[in-house]
């Protein structure tokens, strides 16, 4: 059987930065919505949360801002590692996991669906 189970290894983005155009599981931080009046201090509620995104060293925002070295989202929200904004910051980042059972992150074509029944045959801890 096929071995599922993987571990992430987490990086201080205040010590190392991925390499550009690499997907991550980047761990943020910062308060939601900004600028709350219903916390006690108005800044809202404190978050530490897990996103993927990937990292570039240069990234042109939809009004034409360019950012370098930063961490992109879905939705093309930028953020940057942690000590070089204020909010929203970047704390942590780890390699996504390959794929289940395998030691790669993308399978094409014909070897796609050998690799999902092996995975679909697999358990857990096995």
């Amino acid at each position: 059987m096929t071995h599922l189970n993987t571990q992430v290894t987490w990086v201080d983005a205040r010590e190392r930065l991925p390499e550009s155009g690499v997907p991550v599981a980047a761990a943020i931080t910062g308060r939601y919505p900004a600028g709350s009046a219903d916390s006690e201090n108005g800044l809202g509620e404190a978050f530490w949360l897990v996103r993927p995104m990937y990292f570039t060293t240069l990234h042109f925002s939809e009004d034409g801002t360019e950012h370098r070295n930063c961490f992109v989202d879905s939705d093309g929200y930028v953020r940057l590692p942690y000590g070089l904004a204020d909010n929203d910051t970047v704390t942590h980042w780890a390699e996504l996991p390959t794929l289940p059972g395998m030691t790669t992150h993308l399978v094409l074509g014909e070897d796609v669906q050998p690799a999902l029944e092996n995975a679909w045959r697999a358990r857990p801890g096995t």
